[in-house]
């Protein structure tokens, strides 16, 4: 048994206040204003826990930089061990901001899309499952809290009720429980071939495997079959094909969320596994890719990830790009847009994962990270000002669609700039997030690859480009003209413009926290010795 420190008890509050506030919201069942208030003040407090958490651990003068909770003070690695580290801690503070829009403005359109007692209360399980896996450290629990996750997912995709919807929620579920066993079945290749799933206690073992009789290689094929699962949760291609149906059935708030983050859990779990779990093992490897003047060899397992991130990343970059350019309503175009988007997030890790630079492979995990908030923050407040314009129009159809600048001049201005941040214009986060993947696509010496990110950012600018021409440009059309605006809606997309703003004008504190972040993926030797003092990497 062991005894938990103050710093060290900051790491569980978002997932205590995240189910307290599930709890809570059933609780007040169909009490209107007391669930209206329930799910205000969860939010604001999980948002207030989330940003303790990240000072006190990461951003404060004297901050450890890492803090870990044993849960029932069961030492690691035979106890749950919860761990709060830079990475942990920025990709928290990504899915705060968007839960905190994304809630606050559900208060209004759950109440026109006809409320219902169960919505909150599975918001904040949503978000406790995300919670739980930004914070664990083990597989079995990262399992477990995907499941959590997508419990919560599952009814968002079929709320409605209506044909199409059960049917993006029956191949949704379908999906997703084929996922689930595959990952289950990695994580127990994994448990019967090393003898642990604590992630610290099964880097030390992969770094050292004769000091523990184990052999790293069947560990690579196994973390392939996790690998899959995760590029599923991302939406990476081959694996994309749920997310138009499912992002076009779920409410605008609710696929504002999954965007922001679960998605982000993907890419999440890949980083956390390749850079903490796999980076120590040693084994030699030598591949060709798909890819003029690309070439992958070395003597590490993370190799392997490099090659299968480049090659999905590259078609989801093309297949997103593509489908958004001829879809005919704006969350239709704003879907497959997010899988090309996940695609120049992805390209960065594959760098980091293939080289043997560890200035390239921080400077290319700060891009991914960097990149990945501006995709919470811009496409979140896209979707969310989809939500608005069908609560005010009832259509989100581009050929039902016209004039909305001249209706709703705030609105118009919140989606210019979400537009904008997708195409990467300065001063807003987007055009850093892109700078720096371009900047390490260049360090790395790949034209293939940059000539890759130039046409995925040509496609972006065309579908953003018509998506504003149909919708908010032109003459009213008649569903236009008899449009009425919610303002609470547009004032939520509203801040969520100002926050890109002032990501951007106030970008060196971003940057200080993403390059914190890196640090904290790339530091397995300290995530070991944080979690298990006694053990130590080879």
């Amino acid at each position: 048994m062991i005894a938990q420190t103050s710093a060290e008890t900051v790491v569980i509050a978002p997932m205590l206040v995240a189910l307290v506030s599930a709890v809570a919201a059933l609780l007040a069942g169909r009490r209107r204003r007391v669930r209206s208030v329930v799910a205000l003040g969860g939010v604001v407090g999980y948002a207030v826990a989330v940003g303790v958490l990240a000072w006190t651990v990461v951003l404060a003068p004297e901050a450890p930089g890492i803090a870990t909770y044993q849960v029932g003070g069961l030492a690691a690695p035979f106890g749950i061990t919860l761990v709060a580290d830079g990475l942990s801690a920025f990709m928290l503070s990504m899915v705060a901001t968007i839960a905190l829009a994304s809630i606050v403005f559900s208060r209004r359109y759950a109440a026109h899309s006809g409320s219902r007692t169960f919505y909150y209360p599975l918001c904040y399980f949503l978000l406790l499952g995300v919670t739980g896996s930004f914070l664990t450290g083990d597989l079995f629990n990262l399992f477990v809290w995907f499941e959590v996750m997508l419990m919560a997912s599952y009814v968002f995709v079929a709320y409605y009720g209506g044909p199409q919807h059960t049917r993006a929620a029956f191949w949704y579920v379908a999906l997703n429980l084929l996922a689930s066993a595959v990952f289950l079945l990695g994580v127990g290749g994994i448990y019967a071939t090393t003898g642990t799933l604590n992630m610290a206690d099964l880097a030390r073992r992969l770094a050292d495997p004769a000091a523990y009789g184990i052999d790293p290689v069947p560990v690579v094929g196994l973390f392939a079959l996790l690998l899959s699962v995760f590029a599923i949760k991302a939406g990476l291609v081959p694996f994309q094909f749920w997310i138009p149906t499912a992002y076009r059935a779920a409410p605008p708030p609710i696929t504002a969320l999954l965007v922001g983050a679960t998605k982000k859990v993907g890419i999440y779990a890949i980083v956390r596994l390749s850079f903490t779990v796999l980076a120590g093992a040693q084994i030699g490897v030598s591949l060709e890719l798909p890819i003029p003047g690309v070439a992958v060899a070395g003597d590490s397992p993370l190799a392997f990830v490099g090659a299968a991130l480049f090659v999905m990343a590259a078609a989801s970059i093309v297949v997103g790009g593509l489908g958004a350019v001829g879809r005919d309503s704006i969350e239709g175009v704003l879907a497959y847009s997010s899988i090309g988007q996940i695609g120049f997030i992805a390209i960065p890790v594959a760098i980091a994962a293939t080289t043997t630079s560890s200035g390239l492979r921080q400077v290319a995990i700060v891009a991914t990270l960097v990149y990945a908030l501006n995709h919470t923050l811009a496409k979140g407040l896209l979707f969310l000002a989809v939500g608005a314009v069908r609560s005010a129009t009832g259509t989100s159809r581009l050929a039902e669609l016209g004039g909305l600048a001249g209706r709703s001049p705030p609105l118009a201005i919140a989606f210019f700039v979400g537009s904008l941040a997708l195409v990467g214009i300065p001063p807003l986060s987007g055009f850093f997030g892109k700078f720096l993947v371009f900047d390490a696509a260049a360090r790395a010496g790949s034209a293939p690859v940059l000539g890759l990110l130039l046409g995925g950012s040509l496609l972006t600018i065309a579908y953003a480009t018509r998506v504003w021409n149909r919708s908010f440009w032109g003459a009213q059309t008649p569903a236009v003209d008899e449009a009425t605006v919610d303002p609470v809606q547009v004032a939520v997309v509203l801040a969520l413009a100002g926050a890109i703003l002032a990501v951007g004008v106030g970008f060196e504190p971003v940057y200080r926290f993403a390059e914190l972040a890196a640090e904290a993926a790339l530091d397995a030797e300290g995530y070991v010795e944080a979690v298990d003092p006694g053990g130590e990497l080879e």
